[in-house]
């Protein structure tokens, strides 16, 4: 027994809206458990000039509002006549955290103890709060992990609850929670918001070197928290302290020269193909400092990353074989000062800037015919600018915080901006050249302003907080075709000779095309401008925190969101989102906990959603004649507002070539009274029904064990339902065919496009429709309507073993996770198979795994080095058997639609439900090795990642484009054969070296 004896502590973390911190420590007798009152616990922090003594009321607690993430805590009682004295330190806080300490005192007359140790803030804790589920990654975890290219997101999939996902487009946010669609996860940085709210994900992508905690929200979190759904990561970001501190680094990955092969592609960090010649390079430094002792503190972050890949252009039409050498940048840049104006009153200042520009050089990952001219890039610019104020006010603690947000995505920055496309064919007909310009522009701003302002306050038993937040995003899109317009031209024998004899090579363009070459087509943009709106979001809350006694916690919580995006088409809006909130925590003894609680959570309306009805709609005449009569029939309300749905689009106009002179095809405003007479394959309209949005009910019971002093058991028994998730209605879809469903179908049963075209409920035929007795041809086959009324089912066992380092050699996180997700849409772009039976759809959600096991080993054999372990094992996720074998996979004649080209709709194989196959199970494990050694008083680490480390060939449970994958499949389940078209990376190998100071 030691004169001095740590006590037990155990640590919870419930996340709140804002940057602050908050404290609730329960102090007992080691003896018999029972709450100490009239205790006074010296709250201190050396690092930033903190220091506090707070008293325990008569429930033994102190609980404590509105603390700095900086710097690490200590906790200390002097000692009295009946109690020994207790001191711990190195408690580092999170931001929106609420942590609970359990500090066992040891009464004095006991004379003989097993010596106990602390249980602090590293991996070991104990929730004896609330019923949140809830998991986290502490710098120190994050530094020893194996981590591909310091990037977060390559973390985040340890978490519990967390999986790789199968996305809807390359960019697509690549981690899901809980298997839902990874565009509707909330991401914040320091409470604040960090989502680019066009699609969803990371505005700014934050790097490992401004990353002091991750902390993934899964289940029943606080009524502070709304927007989603779905679950929300927070970054609490680093900050400097008294101590001059930082790391300057260098990081590789030498590519094909070390890595193991593969026949299949790639993907660098921001989701995009590459294979041959890869190689990444990266360097930053990040350095915290105080500039005034115990007031002033910044932390400083850059980080540089380059990527090399090649492509090759092909084209043995005009001679040409050659490599093309393109490049990805990364840039990023952050900086926070604290400002510490007294003990109650403190400032955070935050800026954060990511230049991203990701290139396509031309040519193709296998060969290409795309030439460097029609090359361009793609830019992802984001910006953070935000101020966050903890003060007192009316007794308690309050905080407001300001940021203002900019992301810039421009999908295809074009090399020759000015420049028309040029599809160049040899006299056969083959397409062998692509030059000039991509073709098409997606030009997407946002500028955002996130407001928030809450309370904290104690009375007596009950702590109470309120907020409010309001997050404006102004959005402005240019997109459409090409405004300088697109040609298809053919070169006869002579000319393709000549073209040759120009020994142009890669250097080909548009100008060195003969002048009367012949053009087979023509095409333009007919609306080159932007357009938008602003998208305002309110929310407020309400919560009360009960200790009803020592061990038990009540959280009663409200919450209530309101969207103008659900306004639209003439709508009133959804204005009932009240969102209650209730969990309780029984505190069984000093390390055992029980929880349970349910959640209503509302999800934004992606700005996708209503820009696709705005950018692919138009107010032609004929198009209104058609929604007229789609209303007549009833596909819409006979109170809908035409005038209200329809929007001035964009829309391409195309001509035969007959007529066309190469680069001198009419511009846009010479061709503009075509518009109203083209024919489109898709047409949208806003809903006059406006939009709800997206609803998730969420329930949990989950126990908790403190094994020892290092080791925490914690289960969890999860269930959502969500509901009004969005999906694509076809308002002029043809009849139902349901002989789509028998497995005795036949190729005489498939539907041709004509006879479906006839069962419309305006019909098509010959490009046009008759309507009234007039012939219209400015209408469209499809007319689609975003609506809400998809719902998805999610039940979830998740089991975890968590051990703490402490003074050991080994620490380990092991998670296992048994879950069932089915919904009846995946996507925004998701439809119906067959004439909007949507019951027909349910299934398994394409991220669905029934078994996911994740365990993260950390071994310290000696002084300095460090060996971790990463392994993942998942069972295979869906298969959707499409037809084969009948010379289409239309077999219902509806056609293909927009969307199709993101989630790969299709029709199914007779008698197949969704989704109801499987890919084999994977496994995936990765090393990393870090040694450090003294140099110049400081530290020079050297560090080697292997990622899949045994080269193992998996088919499923990696980050993925859905239309790329290996989860759709052609032919019935009962064939069980496969065309993989993809897997996961090969073994690859990473090496870095860090100065630390």
């Amino acid at each position: 027994m030691r004169p001095l004896l740590m006590a037990l502590i155990s640590m919870v973390s419930v996340i709140q809206m804002f940057g602050q911190a908050s404290m609730e420590i329960s102090v007992i007798s080691m003896e018999d458990n029972r709450p100490l009152s009239e205790i006074q616990i010296k709250i201190s922090n050396e690092d930033i000039g903190f220091l506090e003594i707070y008293t325990t009321n008569e429930q033994g607690k102190i609980r404590v509002n509105g603390l700095s993430t900086s710097g690490k805590y200590h906790l200390e009682f002097d000692g009295n006549d009946d109690y020994v004295a207790f001191f711990q330190d190195g408690l580092a806080l999170r931001s929106n955290q609420k942590a609970s300490y359990i500090i066992a005192l040891l009464p004095k007359s006991v004379r003989e103890l097993d010596e106990l140790t602390v249980t602090s803030g590293g991996l070991a804790q104990i929730n004896t709060i609330n019923a949140e589920v809830s998991s986290e990654l502490e710098q120190a975890d994050i530094q020893v992990l194996p981590v591909e290219g310091r990037d977060i997101t390559r973390a985040l999939y340890r978490l519990p609850n967390v999986t790789q996902a199968t996305g809807f487009f390359p960019e697509a946010p690549n981690v899901s929670i809980n298997g839902a669609n990874s565009l509707f996860t909330n991401y914040l940085i320091d409470g604040m918001e960090n989502n680019e709210n066009f699609l969803g994900g990371m505005k700014f992508n934050i790097p490992v070197g401004f990353t002091r905690n991750i902390t993934v929200l899964t289940n029943n979190y606080s009524a502070e928290y709304g927007w989603t759904g779905n679950g929300v990561f927070n970054v609490t970001t680093k900050s400097g302290t008294n101590d001059v501190t930082g790391e300057v680094f260098y990081l590789t990955r030498p590519g094909p020269v070390i890595d193991s092969s593969s026949p299949f592609a790639q993907r660098d960090l921001s989701g995009n193909q590459v294979k041959d010649g890869f190689m990444r390079n990266q360097f930053g430094f990040g350095m915290g400092l105080p500039l005034k002792k115990d007031k002033t503190f910044l932390y400083l972050n850059a980080e540089q990353t380059f990527d090399r890949k090649d492509n090759l252009l092909s084209v043995p039409d005009l001679g040409v074989n050659e490599t093309v050498r393109g490049s990805n940048r990364f840039t990023y840049f952050s900086a926070r000062v604290d400002q510490r104006w007294n003990s109650k009153v403190r400032t955070s200042f935050r800026v954060n800037s990511g230049l991203v520009d990701i290139e396509r050089q031309g040519g193709g990952l296998e060969g290409g015919v795309t030439f460097p001219s029609a090359g361009n890039s793609q830019k992802r610019n984001s910006l953070l600018l935000s101020v966050q104020n903890t003060y007192p006010l009316g007794g308690g603690v309050a905080e407001t915080n300001l940021q203002y947000g900019r992301f810039r995505w421009d999908y295809a920055t074009p090399v020759n901006p000015n420049d028309p496309q040029v599809t160049l064919r040899n006299p056969d007909g083959v397409v062998i050249g692509v030059l000039g310009h991509p073709g098409y522009v997606f030009d997407a701003l946002e500028n955002t302003l996130n407001f928030q302002h809450k309370q904290n306050w104690i009375l007596k038993n009950h702590s109470f907080k309120a907020g409010v937040e309001y997050i404006r995003s102004d959005h402005q899109l240019f997109g459409g075709g090409n405004p300088n317009g697109n040609y298809d031209v053919q070169l006869n024998q002579q000319q393709l000779d000549d073209l040759n004899a120009l020994n142009k090579g890669a250097a080909l363009g548009i100008n060195d095309i003969p002048g009367d070459v012949t053009v087979l087509q023509y095409n333009i943009e007919l609306r080159p401008q932007s357009f938008g709106k602003i998208q305002n979001r309110y929310s407020v809350y309400f919560e009360d925190l009960w200790s009803v006694n020592s061990n038990l916690n009540l959280t009663l919580g409200l919450r209530y969101d309101y969207d103008n995006l659900s306004s639209v088409g003439g709508s009133d809006g959804d204005f009932n989102n009240l969102a209650p909130r209730i969990n309780a925590n029984y505190k069984l003894n000093d390390r055992m906990s029980v929880r349970a609680g349910y959640g209503m959570f509302y999800e934004k309306i992606l700005y996708a959603v209503y820009s696709d009805a705005l950018q692919q709609n138009t107010t032609g005449s004929d198009y209104k004649k058609q929604i007229q009569a789609l209303i007549d029939a009833g596909q819409l309300p006979q109170s809908t507002n035409i005038d209200e749905i329809t929007f001035d689009g964009n829309l391409s106009a195309t001509f035969d070539g007959s007529g066309i002179t190469y680069l001198d095809g009419p511009a846009s405003d010479e061709v503009m009274s075509e518009r109203n007479a083209i024919f489109s394959g898709e047409r949208r309209v806003i809903n006059p029904e406006g939009y709800e949005n997206p609803m998730t009910h969420q329930f949990n019971l989950g126990y908790q064990f403190q094994v020892n002093k290092n080791v925490l058991f914690y289960a969890d028994l999860i269930h959502t339902r969500s509901y009004n998730l969005f999906r694509l209605r076809n308002l002029n879809a043809p009849e139902a065919y349901n002989v789509i469903y028998d497995s005795d179908f036949d190729g005489s049963d498939i539907r041709t496009p004509d006879e479906a075209d006839a069962t419309r409920p305006v019909p098509i035929s010959n490009g046009s429709a008759v309507i009234n007795g007039e012939t219209l041809t400015g209408v469209a086959r499809n007319v689609v309507m975003s609506e809400s009324e998809g719902e998805s089912r999610y039940w979830a066992l998740n089991l975890n073993l968590v051990k703490n380092k402490d003074e050991g050699y080994f620490a380990y996180r092991i998670s296992y996770t048994l879950s069932r997700l089915e919904n009846n849409t995946e996507d925004i772009n998701f439809r119906a198979m067959d004439a909007n039976n949507f019951e027909g759809e349910w299934g398994a959600s394409i991220n669905d795994r029934r078994h996911v096991l994740s365990a993260l080993l950390y071994y310290y054999p000696i002084k300095n080095l460090s060996v971790s372990l990463a392994s993942l094992i998942q069972s295979g996720q869906p298969v959707n058997r499409i037809p084969q074998g009948f010379g289409t996979t239309d077999l219902n004649g509806d056609g293909s639609g927009f969307g199709d080209a993101y989630v790969g709709n299709s029709d199914r194989f007779p008698g197949e439900s969704r989704n109801n196959d499987r890919l084999p199970w994977s496994n995936t494990f990765d090393l990393g090795v870090k040694y450090s050694f003294n140099l110049f008083d400081n530290s020079l680490e050297l560090s080697a990642d292997v990622f899949n480390l045994f080269n193992t060939i998996n088919y499923s449970g990696y980050s993925n484009n859905a239309t790329q994958s290996n989860q759709i499949q052609a032919g019935p389940k009962s064939s069980n054969t496969f065309v993989y078209r993809n897997a996961a990376p090969p073994r690859q190998f990473q090496f870095g070296v860090r100065y630390l100071f």
